[in-house]
């Protein structure tokens, strides 16, 4: 391998302690919220699963008061007025239902996109959620990693026994950035710890009768997803389209519960 070799893996090298650097939370996300300054089911929703998870309990919360309801052909409708809410999100979420929209383009709608997009900046305010412009940075760092392996092979003129010498000594940081880009989450560690700690208090119960609390329904959809909304809300779920994985409405309820879904409109 050419001895000017080193110096391009040395830079690639370089380029993954940058991406380090950028990553390491700062104190005030290290620290994470204080236990009194959980965040609303909705916030929790983005952190683990985005847009259209926020959107979900936002609408939960809203059929819970009878404001929406499953419309044809897997939509959601608005019901009436979204009752006696200050959420922001649940107000941008029922405003965008002028007419019934299926998930997917609910989410999208300007006053549901709006609501979404200050929330993500309270949440990257409490250092949850990581600034746009540095994931950018990292991305493009990462991206320029193999793309320095592969300028210094041409550069230095490696062939043969020589040039499989050179990727072979730059593949552990070609491989390296890949692993991270694949795995690469927009929330940091804090709102990692958050969830963890949320679900090891809140594991989702067996069955639908142990939770009577409606804000408790709101936390284990804002937590599991697709198997808390099959379990108490399966009507509306399914009706409405907001499962990710239809098949999660009889895998996710007790065998002994399984048959006929049972009804969970309001009222």
């Amino acid at each position: 391998m050419p001895t000017g070799m080193w110096w391009f893996i040395g830079a690639a090298w370089g380029q993954l302690l940058l991406v380090a650097a950028l990553l390491r939370t700062r104190s005030k996300e290290s620290d994470g919220p204080r236990p009194d300054d959980v965040p609303p089911p909705q916030a929790l929703a983005l952190l683990r699963g985005g847009r259209r998870a926020a959107v979900t309990v936002a609408l939960v919360a809203l059929h819970q008061r009878g404001a929406v309801a499953a419309g044809r052909k897997h939509t959601i409708r608005a019901n009436g007025g979204p009752g006696r809410t200050r959420d922001p999100v649940q107000l941008g979420v029922h405003g965008a239902l002028h007419r019934a929209f299926a998930l997917s383009d609910l989410t999208v709608r300007p006053e549901a996109r709006r609501a979404l997009d200050a929330l993500r900046r309270e949440l990257r305010g409490a250092g949850l959620l990581r600034p746009p412009a540095r994931l950018w940075a990292v991305r493009a760092l990462l991206g320029c990693v193999p793309l320095t392996v592969a300028v210094g092979a041409y550069a230095t003129g490696a062939s043969g026994a020589g040039l499989a010498g050179a990727l072979a000594a730059g593949a552990p940081p070609v491989l390296l950035a890949a692993a991270v880009l694949l795995r690469l989450p927009p929330v940091t560690r804090a709102a990692r710890r958050l969830l963890t700690g949320l679900r090891e208090r809140y594991p989702l119960p067996e069955h639908r009768r142990e939770v009577t609390d409606g804000g408790l329904v709101q936390l284990y959809v804002a937590l599991y997803g697709d198997p808390a909304l099959a379990l108490f809300l399966p009507h509306f779920s399914r009706d409405g389209g907001l499962l990710d994985r239809p098949g999660e409405m009889d895998r996710n309820r007790p065998p002994q519960e399984r048959g006929p879904v049972p009804d969970d409109r309001p009222g």
